[in-house]
């Protein structure tokens, strides 16, 4: 299979990406570009808990849409495009409890020209889904 990233996008590159956003502040790792996915860790603690000590449900989401946005845009021309959120939704499946490391997977259902949709995964160690999301981009002109 023929990646839809672009040849020179690496973990180290997409760290780049984060830095000095949401992302970094929650402690959003990229940590895998695959031929049509994107992956990333986050780990549950202070930053991403909720007051009973388990993952927060917007935490999950901030996972999913950072995936999800920094994906759609890799795959379009930045000089032309942007790729911004338009409607996330996610199910929240089973806690994960403080202490814990979660891990997100973004793959596309759909790359089109004027939108994008992605589906993430987010699973804890032991492979069991934490949360699922759909997440619409909007592709709009620069």
């Amino acid at each position: 299979m023929t990646s839809i990233f672009p040849a020179d996008v690496t973990v180290e590159a997409l760290q780049q990406i984060a830095a000095h956003t949401l992302a970094e502040r929650v402690g959003i790792q990229f940590t895998e570009v695959g031929d049509d996915y994107l992956r990333a860790i986050m780990s549950v603690d202070h930053r991403t808990c909720q007051p009973m000590r388990i993952l927060h449900g917007g935490a999950s989401v901030a996972l999913a849409e950072t995936l999800a946005s920094v994906a759609a845009n890799l795959i379009v021309d930045r000089a032309k495009w942007r790729c911004v959120g338009q409607e996330i939704n996610a199910n929240h499946l089973r806690p994960a409890p403080e202490g814990s490391v979660v891990t997100a997977t973004a793959r596309p259902f759909h790359i089109g020209a004027r939108s994008q949709v992605w589906g993430v995964e987010i699973c804890n160690a032991q492979g069991q889904r934490i949360c699922v999301s759909r997440v619409t981009m909007a592709v709009v002109p620069v």
